[in-house]
């Protein structure tokens, strides 16, 4: 059933322990938007754990400082954050809680409904902006911290609110935010200015690797298995490249390819104007949003780059 900010406020008051669950290779919209959520309700004498099938990166740790968290044999609710499709949860937390799931609060319009309820706001920038008036609908005061933890999911989520998706009430609440004593500063720096030189090393390689179709309307970066040992990164500091085809001057679609461990390749789409993101990945099975979507294909490097290419040249030429 689809449901609204009220009654979503509602049910939660109604629970008591709770288990929220992020999406695999975790970003600041669902890591920022669970543990704001988890503050909430633990400042309401709740009992929280939150869940993701891969590990937090050390980006993320000051969004857990101080957050009492704790693992149960029995949820009485179970919350899908940012997620829109159980697989995206992994293979091992979908098996256990897959077909579970009491609320999904999403802002992706590509979402499978899987859910027993639903808070879905398909315009929304950011899962975050959807739990920050959540929480203010369960009058939870907004400290500096959760507000920096929202403030991480809606700058993300934006690309640090240059993306298209970034409305007038994102801008309000980002502004609400830093009211609120959000560490913009830090968390601008920490997530756009700051490099590894593990990261700086896979960029340089991933940039060498970049090729032009379709006019110089398409730009391709793929990223192997390979070129994570030879940088000595790994595949948590791949998500900044999915922008870095897209900044070329001409180019309505970028795509990031990259190897997964079993073999099969993540495309991340992002793009410009009118060109529908979501419309390329819903064709390969994936899903999004007008402006960044992403799918998974399961065949060797250069068939994968093909059956991509294929629907992106679909998507300029219709």
């Amino acid at each position: 059933m689809m449901i609204n900010l009220n009654q979503c406020a509602e049910y939660l008051e109604n629970k008591d322990n709770f288990l929220l669950l992020c999406h695999m290779s975790p970003d600041g919209d669902t890591v920022g938007s669970a543990t704001a959520l988890a503050r909430g309700l633990v400042s309401k004498g709740k009992k929280v754990m939150v869940k993701c099938g891969d590990p937090f990166t050390n980006d993320f740790s000051f969004m857990f400082d101080g957050l009492e968290l704790t693992e149960q044999e029995d949820y009485d609710c179970v919350v899908a954050i940012d997620v829109a499709d159980p697989k995206l949860l992994g293979e091992e937390l979908n098996e256990i809680y897959g077909k579970n799931i009491d609320i999904c609060i999403d802002h992706h319009a590509s979402n499978v409904i899987y859910a027993e309820d639903t808070l879905l706001e398909g315009d929304s920038a950011s899962a975050a902006e959807i739990i920050y008036l959540l929480l203010k609908e369960m009058k939870v005061e907004i400290t500096p911290v959760i507000a920096s933890c929202l403030f991480t999911g809606v700058s993300t989520d934006t690309g640090c609110f240059r993306f298209s998706n970034t409305t007038t009430r994102t801008f309000r609440i980002a502004s609400e935010l830093v009211d609120a004593g959000a560490d913009s500063y830090n968390i601008i720096q920490v997530f756009f200015e700051t490099k590894t030189k593990t990261y700086a090393i896979l960029e340089r390689l991933s940039l060498e690797s970049m090729r032009f179709y379709y006019d110089d309307r398409c730009a391709v970066i793929c990223v192997t298995q390979d070129m994570l040992k030879r940088s000595g990164s790994d595949e948590t500091e791949t998500t900044k490249l999915a922008n870095l085809p897209r900044m070329v001057e001409g180019v309505k679609v970028g795509v990031l390819v990259k190897e997964l461990k079993d073999g099969s390749f993540k495309a991340s789409i992002r793009t410009h104007g009118e060109i529908d993101a979501s419309a390329i990945a819903s064709r390969l099975g994936g899903g999004g949003h007008a402006g960044a979507a992403a799918c998974t294909v399961n065949a060797a490097k250069n068939e994968a780059i093909n059956l991509i290419l294929k629907e992106v040249k679909a998507e300029l030429d219709g």
